[in-house]
Order: C-alpha cells, then structure tokens, then sequence
C-alpha cells in the first residue's frame, strides 16, 4: 500500500495509462476553477499617483498670538484631474498654494508628491532681479537637468521678450516679469500646475496664447487651480476644496461646491 505524504495528490487511475492522466488533469482542473479568470480576481486595481494632503496646518505667530491659517486640511489631486480651491479672501487659499509649492513649511501634517509638480504658477521669488531673463532659463535648466538651449529657445519664443530677454530682471515692467516666469513654468515638463490667481498675462491674444499653452496643450496635465474666475473653474475642474476661516471641505459634486461658495 502506498502512503501518501501530507499534501500529495494522489493519481486518478494508475492503470488507465494516458487516458487516466488526461482524466486526472482535467478532473484537477475543473476542481481549480478557471485560472485565467482567477488572475484577473487577484489582479489589484492601478492606483494613480496623485498629490497628497493629509492634515495639513500652517500657524503664524503675530503680535497678538498664535494665528492658524489652516486648519487641518487634507485632499488628493490624481494624475489629470482639475482641482479648484474656492475661498474669500484671508480663508488660506494661497497660504495652501505656498505649503504645495515648497515656498513655505506647514506647522503640522504633511505632503506628498507622487505627480512632478510645479511651483506656483507666475511666482517670481526664486529669481534674482540682478539675473537677466536668459540667465534665469539656463539656471532653471540645471536646475531640472534640462538642456539649456531648449529652455532659453522656448522662454525667448513663448515670453515675446525680444532683446529684453539679455538684460535685468529689476528693469522689466511687471507685466514683462510675468511674462517672463509664465514662460519659465510652462518650459518644464510638469506632470501637475499650481495656479494662484495667475492664468494669463499680457494683452488678448497674449491670454489667448497663456490659455492654448496651459489648458489645451497641457490639458492631460493636474491642476491645483485657485481663482475667483468662477467661468474657467466651470471650464476646466472637475472638483473642489472650499475654504472658509482656514477650515476645508472637498466636493467631488462641482456645482454643490460653487453653491456653497457663493453663500460664503
């Protein structure tokens, strides 16, 4: 008699030669159940990378004490999707956006970047005002590992600077220093854009063209938008986080959202 050892599986027929291994196979196999459709049961569902917010807090202390800006604000923007932040003005809406875009630490809780985000779109206190506006390109360049010729050729084109692009950044109007750091954003390959207020720059066909770079050609692209356009917050988001005295509440349903804010 033959002992079988725990967990063997004993043969079918032993004397049925290959029409019992056959039978044996298929008997196993039915009792396995579809392997093909198991594979897709036990397959995990993709997961996008996104940005990340959880329990964010950013204080102030003042002459009059400690001043919470934000209060424990927490979201997830995925990859594509257009997230608007809504709030009156002193509701933290570009404390958050400083806190994204690493201009600023928050107090408590933390972010993370899983999507290459940018800075905040049109801020200029990364660049040195004694730099020239070609000198800024290359040093964004190095600084993202990009080739420099292609940046300062992009910045040239998109800016409309002409030979202003060679001289210093403190002589320019400040619609030229928009123009100027519109271009410098939009020159790297951002997987998400952070938007305070700044969605176009310059004269009509110059907004036209700030509009087509960000929210046609880049259209496959993550926004964090913050603006009071409720127009283009319609147009291009999808959800929201409303603010209201530091404290936030995201909305998948965008119309409920842009209710609520017009009660704020």
């Amino acid at each position: 008699m033959t002992t079988l050892k725990q967990g063997a599986i004993p043969a079918i027929d032993h004397d049925a030669g290959t029409h019992g291994v056959a039978l044996r196979d298929a008997k196993l196999g039915a009792l396995a159940g579809p392997p093909a459709l198991d594979k897709i049961r036990a397959a995990p569902s993709p997961v996008l990378p996104a940005i990340h917010a959880k329990g964010l807090v950013k204080e102030y202390h003042t002459n009059i004490g400690i001043r919470r800006v934000l209060d424990n604000i927490s979201f997830e923007v995925r990859a594509g999707e257009k997230l608007a932040v809504l709030g009156r003005n002193g509701s933290g809406k570009s404390t958050l956006v400083k806190l994204l875009g690493g201009v600023e630490q928050p107090t408590s809780g933390e972010i993370k970047k899983d999507l290459f985000m940018s800075w905040p779109l049109g801020f200029s206190g990364g660049v040195e005002g004694g730099m020239t506006g070609s000198a800024s390109a290359r040093f964004i360049a190095r600084l993202y590992g990009r080739d420099e010729k292609d940046i300062v050729a992009f910045v040239e084109d998109f800016a409309e600077l002409g030979r202003q692009l060679y001289i210093p950044i403190e002589s320019y109007s400040s619609g030229m220093r928009m123009r100027l750091m519109f271009a410098l954003t939009l020159a790297i390959d951002f997987e998400c854009f952070l938007i305070d207020e700044v969605i176009a720059v310059g004269d009509q066909r110059f907004h036209q063209k700030c509009y087509d770079a960000l929210f046609v050609k880049r259209q496959h692209c993550a926004m964090i938008l913050v603006s009071h356009d409720i127009n283009i917050i319609k147009q291009f988001c999808n959800r929201a986080l409303v603010l209201k005295s530091g404290r936030g509440k995201v909305f998948e349903d965008l119309d409920l959202a842009l209710e609520i804010y017009a009660t704020l």
